[in-house]
């Protein structure tokens, strides 16, 4: 598997964050701090999951978002904030990339995947490890893009305090 597109996604991922500027969530939807968290939790299992498939070992890999809130804030907290949360996705990316360049074929290995994020993305059958990587660089990754861009500019149009 080549991991040039996946790459790209992290990076345009954490341009955005870079950019900071980000506003409150909508009522229900994740903060720009909860996102990448999400991202670099998300980041740890398909870690777990690519180095599973290397040894030849079976796992499942889960990305669920509503288990994984109450981690998520404290990771955010441990982190210290969204400076601390970037410079822990740009670890955790970097491993996934590596990782996903030594897969070659093992990439076809079969892994029980569950992904569910909205409407945009619901999985819930047994696929090619390099599809789910696939479906995390050409899916997962632009609609948490897409999330913080909303946030950022949804910042941008907020009314400013004494105007």
């Amino acid at each position: 598997m080549e991991s040039a597109e996946l790459r790209r996604a992290y990076e345009a991922v954490l341009a955005e964050v870079d950019a900071g500027g980000f506003g409150a969530p909508a009522e229900g939807e994740l903060s720009a701090e909860q996102i990448v968290a999400h991202l670099a939790a998300n980041d740890e299992l398909l870690s777990e999951a690519t180095e599973a498939v290397l040894a030849g070992s079976p796992f499942a890999y889960y990305d669920l978002e509503t288990i994984h809130r109450p981690q998520l804030d404290a990771l955010v907290s441990e982190c210290g904030g969204l400076d601390g949360l970037a410079t822990l996705l740009r670890a955790t990316s970097q491993k996934v990339c590596t990782l996903a360049d030594r897969l070659g074929p093992a990439a076809d290995t079969p892994v029980d995947t569950v992904l569910r994020e909205g409407a945009d993305l619901n999985v819930d059958q047994s696929l090619p490890w390099g599809r789910t990587l696939d479906l995390h660089t050409r899916v997962h990754l632009p609609m948490h893009l897409t999330q913080l861009r909303v946030l950022r500019n949804g910042a941008s149009r907020a009314p400013v305090a004494g105007s």
